[in-house]
């Protein structure tokens, strides 16, 4: 192949030429807040260098991209050697609904309320209270692309689809379950630190379960990173079937 040219189609496209025929692509996409994803795909390997080194010229850092875990290709390689690094692996995980066809009781001393129950300014304390935890800590960077940060006091995506752990008193841990075509999506499952190991994580796995097995949806899938054992033994605790994973690179 002769020497490879690369253009900028537009503000997020790029192609690779060579002969006037175009052998690849790339595209950058804000998946998250300021986050930056890009991806290439090419027909001939010598065109995946050339266009990683223009779209990292051209865009500011860190960018970010997604790997399967099943690759076969060398691809994870091909964007280490265009500079990126490893940031985090997830599982991904799909779980049958019928594992929570009985009614499941909740830990001892925490209620559940139904998505669309709970007060929508206790539910948006408790969402910013447990986002400022995750910031403190890991960082939003670590969580999935699809769960957004959110302007400061408008973090909810939707109001209707959390359901509330009530512990104590007070809302300590929610869920978000997405429905569409096909399984469902637990987007996200997070718990107050103060009232971790209580319980109140199965509680609400339980309860999405059974919610969703009542509505007729047979399973629901799920990310976890690989990083999270006390995730990932829950899942797995309810019978979930790892069918992949995937891998995030980072270039800082």
């Amino acid at each position: 192949m002769n020497t490879v040219q690369i253009t900028r189609v537009d503000e997020t496209q790029w192609q690779a030429l060579a002969d006037d025929v175009v052998v690849g692509h790339g595209d950058v996409s804000s998946r998250r807040h300021d986050l930056r994803y890009i991806s290439i795909d090419v027909w001939d390997d010598a065109a995946f260098q050339p266009l990683a080194g223009a779209m990292l010229t051209a865009l500011p850092a860190p960018l970010r991209t997604l790997v399967p875990g099943d690759d076969d290709t060398g691809l994870a390689a091909r964007w280490e050697r265009a500079g990126f690094v490893p940031e985090r692996r997830e599982w991904e995980y799909l779980l049958s609904t019928a594992v929570a066809a009985e009614t499941p009781r909740p830990a001892p001393g925490v209620t559940i309320l139904p998505a669309g129950a709970a007060d929508e300014a206790e539910l948006r304390a408790l969402d910013r209270e447990i986002r400022a935890e995750v910031e403190a800590g890991p960082g939003w960077h670590t969580m999935p692309a699809e769960v957004r940060p959110g302007p400061p006091g408008d973090t909810l995506i939707d109001p209707s689809l959390y359901a509330v752990a009530v512990h104590r008193g007070r809302y300590a841990g929610l869920v978000r379950v997405v429905r569409g075509r096909g399984p469902a999506r637990i987007g996200l499952l997070a718990v107050r630190a103060a009232d971790r190991r209580h319980g109140l994580g199965r509680s609400l796995l339980a309860h999405a379960l059974h919610t969703l097995h009542r509505a007729g949806v047979p399973a629901a899938w799920a990310e976890v990173d690989q990083s999270r054992t006390g995730a990932t033994t829950l899942a797995e605790s309810f019978g979930a079937e790892r069918t992949g994973q995937v891998l995030h690179l980072i270039h800082p």
